[in-house]
């Protein structure tokens, strides 16, 4: 499904981000990507998101080259991933039903699928007496549970999570893996991005570490090792 060929990127000032990157994820794979503060790691995430360019190399989702894409063909390919992140990005003034039924809209989605789907997708993430709350009434780890539902309401072939555990407490944060567990049960492929040891450790999943923007190592087996 993704596919990074020799990919590196450059910042002014020479700052290596990535540097000579490659590997590939395959559908349905739960794959995490770890390394310290500066490794990488957003910038991988950028990249496939195409927010940021190569300085060389390429990046493939499926048979496309991402940064090839026109303008009308960008969008398509955003509408298959999904994204949360650390800070959860809700709409603070509007309800929690309101917040997931805007990304439908978005993507041109019917009124009726919108009031099926969104109970639908609460119900899921275990937030099904939420519908009517406002971010502000709930605590950080309903927030990222509301972000995870908006997320996944499209069905994407992608679920992208960059450090989404990073505000919540370990209780909270090990709801949220669990979550993402049964996302990629139903088939959707899941990229971790996280500094969290304990729960790389606990996921048995596939983790990619980078340092220094390099990829140093491929775990099938899923260990935090730095």
């Amino acid at each position: 499904m993704i596919y990074f060929d020799k990919v590196s990127k450059v910042y002014p000032g020479d700052v290596v981000a990535l540097a000579d990157l490659s590997f590939a994820i395959e559908p349905g794979e739960f794959v995490s990507v770890v390394g310290h503060s500066g490794s990488g790691k957003t910038t991988l995430i950028k990249m496939i998101l195409a927010e940021d360019v190569p300085s060389m190399g390429q990046v493939f989702f499926e048979s496309s080259d991402i940064h090839k894409l026109n303008h009308k063909e960008l969008p398509k390919l955003r509408r298959r991933i999904g994204s949360v992140f650390q800070d959860f990005r809700l709409l603070p003034n509007k309800t929690v039903y309101e917040n997931i039924a805007f990304t439908m809209e978005a993507a041109g989605r019917t009124d009726e699928e919108i009031a099926s789907d969104v109970p639908h997708v609460l119900e899921l993430v275990g937030l099904g007496n939420k519908l009517w709350s406002f971010p502000r009434e709930l605590s950080g780890g309903e927030r990222q549970r509301v972000a995870i539902a908006r997320a996944i309401v499209n069905q994407p072939d992608l679920l992208i999570a960059d450090e989404p555990t990073g505000n919540l407490d370990p209780l909270n944060a090990n709801d949220i893996i669990q979550i993402f567990k049964k996302i990629n049960d139903i088939g959707t492929t899941v990229l971790l991005a996280t500094h969290d040891k304990g729960i790389i450790d606990s996921l048995g999943r596939r983790v990619l570490t980078l340092e220094n923007g390099r990829l140093i190592r491929d775990n099938k087996q899923g260990r935090y090792v730095l």
